[in-house]
């Protein structure tokens, strides 16, 4: 199996500072704390063992699913993992996030070349989490305050954390709605690849995270609790992994 998307699914800041702890990585991390899409699988089927590469990177948008899918078609997987989007919300202003239509041709063309690549992959699309959520749960706190401002950890939605004016209230609704358009646009494209693509529903956008289960190194990425929210979200509403196929 293979992992694609960004900080999320590299494990970032989950077990250590800055740095990405793929062995808690809610789909191919092996650590038992977190209980990923790989070790469930591995409790079905010994052959998967070792066969975890996790492709997603820190930083990456849409524009880098490409790249990340023809490395992975390399790899002839039976199993791949999408969760991509946050970093193309999180930017410095509204203007620069991602159009909902270029998000969309990028999903489009990137899972079209990788079900072209591997004939027969299956591939599960997970919805990025609701970072109005996490600006809610952690704007009373001084530290994540501090950490998001010194970080400038996702301007677009945690900047000014603490105003109420209209112009700040609008901007984090704006920017919770371009997420929402992204899941829609996301799910639309697994659709299209018919039964060989699964989604969460948007369970991960709809969960409501605590700051228990954000990484105290920067009150952004989840942490190893985090992440074994995320493998539970998603891998209860993917595949029938009993089936004969």
């Amino acid at each position: 199996m293979v992992a694609l998307g960004d900080s999320i699914s590299s494990g970032f800041n989950a077990c250590g500072w800055y740095v990405s702890c793929t062995s808690r990585s809610w789909s191919a991390g092996d650590n038992p704390e977190v209980s990923s899409h790989y070790l469930r699988l591995l409790r079905l089927d010994r052959d998967i063992k070792g066969h975890n590469d996790n492709l997603a990177a820190p930083g990456a948008t849409s524009a880098d699913l490409m790249g990340q899918v023809r490395r992975a078609i390399d790899l002839k997987p039976g199993y791949v993992t999408v969760l991509i989007g946050a970093q193309d919300a999180c930017v410095r202003t509204e203007r620069e996030m991602t159009p909902v239509a270029v998000y969309r041709q990028r999903l489009d063309q990137a899972l079209t070349v990788l079900r072209d690549g591997v004939p027969g992959v299956r591939v599960f699309v997970s919805s990025i989490p609701d970072l109005r959520r996490l600006w809610q749960v952690g704007k009373g706190n001084a530290i994540a305050r501090t950490f998001w401002a010194l970080g400038r950890i996702c301007p677009a939605m945690l900047a000014e954390p603490t105003s109420v004016k209209r112009a700040d209230v609008e901007r984090r609704a704006r920017v919770r709605e371009r997420v929402m358009a992204y899941n829609r646009e996301a799910a639309a494209a697994c659709a299209s690849l018919g039964e060989s693509c699964r989604t969460d529903g948007g369970s991960v956008f709809s969960y409501r995270f605590t700051l228990d289960q954000v990484s105290r190194w920067d009150y952004f990425h989840p942490n190893s609790a985090g992440q074994r929210v995320l493998a539970e979200q998603t891998f209860r509403r993917g595949f029938d992994w009993l089936d004969p196929r």
